[in-house]
């Protein structure tokens, strides 16, 4: 016999209350209160959004309408915990798996990967970016005019590197860049295209950027992926004890905060001028606009065990007009003090550095410590 509306959805809330169907499928956000009618998973509303992209393949319906029993009974059958056991079987370690924070490009191309392209249920699926080979045309930003133009990239982890060359028929590349330094981030607002992806690696101990895209998303998130391999499987020989779970944290990583502060010079007696501030792990760099290819300067950020601390304020005797949400980082050389436009800001910046100065050195750290150039 059919339930009422009010037993189905009775029995609806039982079947959300499961193990596995209290998180998105997706993306992990908890109390998701959609649900894909055709794959029997439980989403949020953010991911129920990207789902209703792939109309073929999955069918959306708020957990807050009236349900049928036929419904619920899918729902009952499947459920987040088998849905995974399915679509997600041979996801790589090295794969990146977004959480409800991360870019619209990210979390729908994994919902495309899984459901749509059934990529981690056939390996085969997975060669564009488990072959440690790839090469393509990127739209890379021109350093010093700020125009985008196609550039040929290769990534090779049998010569650890990305290269790119700016002429097509080029022999020699025009950088190289080895993958023990290199980091990939997905930047769509600063680059001013969803596909925006951000490339940094380090030249002669300083940071490098490049910026990129492709108007293909699963291509752009195929390249991506493709970086991760070669740095999980360049970690796995530097490391060769570490387990997958210790290398996967070090493949690629966001940027703890950015924002425009103003800073002044080490004298203190400089104007505050405004700046881009990027808080990398330990090294805070600011450039003068936030698309720079290198940066003015960098600061490394140690630990509170090392004499390193962040205040909120600026010393009494600071001269000069400046926003009026004053920081102070006290390192073993010098003070530094920037200035945020709002308390808010400010905050935020002193939560960051206060994460980082909270934890230990780890060894490699102190060398780099060591040959870091303070500059004004």
């Amino acid at each position: 016999m059919a339930l009422e509306p009010e037993g189905n959805a009775l029995r609806l809330q039982d079947v959300l209350s499961r193990p596995g169907n209290q998180t998105c499928a997706d993306c992990g956000n908890p109390e998701p209160d959609w649900a894909s009618l055709t794959l029997g998973v439980f989403v949020c509303q953010a991911c129920s959004l990207l789902h209703r992209s792939i109309p073929h393949i999955s069918r959306v319906k708020s957990v807050q309408d009236t349900w049928e029993t036929s419904e619920v009974e899918l729902m009952a059958a499947v459920g987040n915990n088998a849905a995974k056991a399915k679509y997600e079987q041979k996801v790589p370690a090295f794969y990146y798996r977004p959480t409800h924070s991360d870019c619209k490009l990210l979390r729908e191309q994994w919902i495309r990967a899984k459901y749509e392209r059934n990529e981690f249920e056939f390996t085969e699926k997975q060669e564009p970016y488990s072959a440690g080979y790839r090469e393509g045309f990127l739209w890379k930003r021109g350093r010093d005019n700020g125009q985008f133009l196609s550039r040929k990239f290769v990534l090779t982890e049998r010569e650890g590197a990305l290269k790119y060359f700016n002429k097509q028929d080029a022999r020699d590349p025009k950088a190289v860049i080895k993958i023990e330094t290199l980091n990939a981030t997905f930047q769509p607002a600063k680059i001013g295209n969803p596909c925006g992806l951000q490339i940094t690696y380090l030249k002669d101990n300083s940071t490098r950027n490049i910026f990129v895209y492709h108007s293909d998303a699963k291509e752009m998130v195929d390249w991506f992926n493709s970086i991760r391999a070669a740095r999980f499987h360049y970690l796995q020989v530097a490391y060769p004890g570490a387990s997958d779970e210790e290398l996967v944290p070090k493949l690629t990583r966001n940027f703890m905060k950015e924002g425009f502060m103003e800073k002044t010079g080490p004298k203190h007696t400089e104007g505050f001028k405004k700046r881009w501030f990027t808080m990398d792990d330990r090294r805070l760099m600011y450039f003068k606009d936030p698309l720079d290819a290198y940066a003015r300067g960098e600061v490394f950020i140690g630990s509170k065990e090392n004499s390193y601390t962040v205040l909120a304020g600026l010393p009494p005797s600071t001269q000069g007009y400046h926003w009026n949400h004053g920081i102070t980082i006290v390192t073993p050389d010098r003070k530094f003090l920037f200035a945020c436009e709002t308390e808010a800001e400010q905050r935020d910046w002193i939560a960051a550095f206060q994460r980082v100065i909270n934890r230990p050195m780890r060894p490699q750290e102190y060398a780099v410590e060591a040959h870091f150039k303070h500059k004004p």
